[in-house]
């Protein structure tokens, strides 16, 4: 879709001129007589560039700027002046106008201006998206793998990446779905675009429809103003929704809308708006058996799943486990400025005994744990928090998940002094989540 235009002009000539000449240009353009037209305009339309004219019968430019101010959203406003309004022109700058031209001026020169204004809306929504990707937790950006299995999933992302079809990755909770679609979009034509992830078993229904499709101010409690949703953030780029299976039934309606039209409207809103999105969806449960009791739209799980890419647990790809193995210590040796460099025999025959039930991730925690417990560079069998230990009767067992994060959360708590600060930095959470780990596990500092 091009650039949308709109042109507010009590004169008629100027916006039928406006129009004619923009449109050679390629540009899609509408126009209204005064503020009260353009504003209804925007609200069933989105615009990305307003040329607005600052004095106007009725509601005048700089009335309809200040109504604008607060929508985030808001096309970029570039004001149209005569020679005697320069200061008006320079007020309306500081109201947010992204720029000014004086009457009269060269089609060319508009030209120069829009172009500017839609790079400095690009730059904004890149800012925004910025922001976000800061506030998203550290993960490895290596892919890593040797398996059959493994190079199996590489050849077919390398197939369907420079697509734009829906796909959705399947597997046990850690195998990495998350790092498969990252991969498929840095394959993909989307790559300069965004990449951003949404957890849907982490929100209640009306904050996940609020962070996918944003809301107005008032919307609700708390909706002190208006919001961007991430399919607009995300626009031209790609949006991952992981654990798709635990959305609500009454949001998968829309995200079906979505999908099959990239139309969708805030909430509290009337106005419908677009993105461009490629959607890649997640899930660690049978999206099959959900459709059989109720709980997932059959008609979402055929759009979702156009291609299916199913990764396997790492106890079915034990190749991998040495690979991963290396990786983790070189990302934590770094991080944590330790010259840890290798596992003894011991401690890699341990790992490939073991059987990996949180699968990559809980390698990747035993080997953080591993990398800060270690008293040279090479980590031994007794810094490993799995494997095997004796029962009563002589047999062994091996330890519970639990059992492994407590006593992992434990020794980073002994690591830091107790400064839980730095025990949750390097356990790569926030504060608030080490707070309900020390509760869950009965751990007092």
């Amino acid at each position: 879709m091009g650039i949308r235009i709109l042109i507010v002009d009590d004169e008629e000539p100027v916006r039928r001129l406006l129009i004619k000449e923009l449109g050679r240009k390629g540009y899609n353009t509408d126009s209204a007589r005064n503020g009260d037209e353009a504003l209804a305009k925007l609200e069933g339309t989105a615009f990305d560039i307003v040329l607005l004219d600052m004095v106007m019968p009725g509601m005048d430019g700089m009335t309809m700027m200040k109504k604008m101010k607060n929508d985030p959203a808001s096309p970029a406003i570039i004001v149209l002046t005569g020679k005697a309004t320069v200061d008006t022109a320079v007020g309306a700058m500081k109201a947010g106008a992204s720029d000014y031209l004086t009457k009269p001026y060269k089609l060319d020169e508009l030209t120069l201006v829009i172009q500017r204004a839609c790079e400095q809306r690009k730059l904004s929504r890149e800012n925004q998206l910025l922001q976000s990707e800061l506030a998203r937790r550290e993960r490895p950006e290596g892919f890593v793998g040797k398996s059959p299995r493994f190079l199996e999933i590489l050849r077919l992302i390398e197939r369907i990446a420079p697509t734009d079809s829906t796909v959705l990755v399947s597997g046990e909770s850690g195998t990495g779905k998350e790092l498969v679609a990252h991969y498929l979009w840095k394959k993909s034509t989307r790559s300069s675009g965004a990449f951003i992830a949404l957890n849907c078993s982490t929100l209640t229904e009306t904050l996940m429809e609020s962070e996918l499709f944003g809301h107005e101010k008032g919307a609700f409690t708390d909706a002190c103003r208006v919001k961007n949703g991430l399919v607009e953030i995300a626009d031209r780029g790609t949006l991952f929704l992981d654990e798709v299976g635990e959305m609500p039934p009454a949001l998968q309606s829309k995200v079906l809308r979505f999908l099959d039209s990239g139309e969708f409207r805030r909430v509290g809103a009337n106005r419908t708006l677009t993105a461009d999105v490629r959607i890649i969806a997640a899930t660690n449960r049978d999206l099959a058996a959900a459709i059989g009791q109720g709980a997932f739209r059959d008609d979402l799980y055929y759009r979702l799943n156009v291609i299916n890419i199913a990764v396997p647990p790492l106890r079915d790809r034990r190749e991998d486990i040495q690979p991963l193995t290396e990786h983790f210590i070189a990302l934590y040796g770094i991080k944590i400025a330790k010259p840890v460099r290798s596992l003894n025999k011991e401690a890699q025959e341990a790992l490939l005994a073991y059987d990996w039930p949180g699968n990559v991730r809980e390698l990747e925690n035993v080997i953080e744990r591993a990398v800060i417990l270690c008293e040279g560079d090479t980590i031994t069998r007794a810094d490993l928090a799995v494997g095997e230990k004796e029962s009563a009767g002589g047999q062994h067992v091996f330890r519970r998940l639990r059992e492994i994060e407590r006593d992992y959360i434990l020794s980073v708590l002994k690591e830091t002094g107790g400064n839980q600060t730095r025990a949750s930095r390097l356990l790569g959470v926030d504060r608030k989540t080490l707070y309900l780990k020390l509760k869950k596990y009965g751990i007092s500092v």
